[in-house]
């Protein structure tokens, strides 16, 4: 396997990344909260990638991975400010942005911050606006108080240890959402969704499919499949959703 290469950004943090060269569109791929660049979706859409000669570009958000910084510290919109520096310093022409979870989100705000640089799209369990309409909306008042007294609360997670939400998250997220304006979206989208996913529910699959706008937009609903939307079938279902937003059938 390749070494790691790091890119310093202009805000001074260091992102770890992998990027393999090949004919274009370049396959983005944006990983989840507290996940990193090498999860199994990662890595196998890298080799399926390579094994196409198609250029592919996979990074650690700061606070992540082997990039720098602490989880903690890091909130949406300094990820998305790691996602742009990434994807602007490290690909050159048409993109097709795979977004996982919290990817999915962060794909959506780099469709709003480049959309002339996205060629198509597939998101995985996107998690839209979570920080507003997940953890906010569900806080009880004493994590609300703890929110300001404390500066962070601590959610228990399915999947790893617990998550440490802090204020500055809570307060930034609200400069990010995408589903209270426009959303338009006008390249082809895949959206993939597991029914058993006890992290993102199937409602805000439809919730985003009905708020967005495009002309070439689709939701697929998994039967049983989980959040990490990563066994065999579902591995299958994303390389053929990338082979349909390439226009490839």
């Amino acid at each position: 396997m390749a070494a790691t290469e790091f890119l310093e950004t202009p805000q001074g943090r260091r992102l770890a990344y992998h990027k393999s060269e090949g004919t274009g569109p370049t396959i983005v791929f944006l990983g989840g909260l507290k996940s990193d660049m090498e999860g199994t979706k990662a890595v196998h859409l890298e080799a399926w990638a390579q094994a196409r000669g198609q250029a592919f570009l996979r990074f650690d958000y700061s606070g992540h991975g082997e990039s720098s910084g602490t989880f903690e510290e890091g909130c949406i919109g300094d990820w998305h400010q790691d996602t742009v520096s990434a994807v602007s310093e490290l690909t050159e022409g048409p993109l097709i942005v795979v977004g996982s979870s919290m990817g999915g989100w962060q794909a959506l705000l780099l469709a709003k911050a480049m959309p002339e640089r996205i060629a198509g799209m597939v998101t995985i369990a996107a998690a839209p606006d979570f920080t507003e309409d997940g953890y906010w909306a569900s806080f009880s008042d004493e994590q609300k108080t703890a929110l300001d007294t404390v500066g962070h609360v601590a959610l228990p997670s399915d999947y790893m240890e617990p998550y440490i939400i802090t204020k500055r998250m809570i307060e930034d997220g609200r400069q990010q959402l995408v589903l209270r304006d426009a959303l338009d979206l006008p390249f082809p989208v895949r959206f993939l969704q597991g029914t058993a996913d006890t992290a993102v529910t199937t409602e805000t699959a439809v919730r985003l499919l009905d708020h967005a706008s495009g002309n070439e937009m689709r939701l697929l609903l998994v039967k049983d499949a989980d959040h990490r939307f990563s066994d065999g079938p579902c591995l299958g279902l994303i390389e053929n959703a990338v082979l349909e937003v390439m226009g490839i059938t």
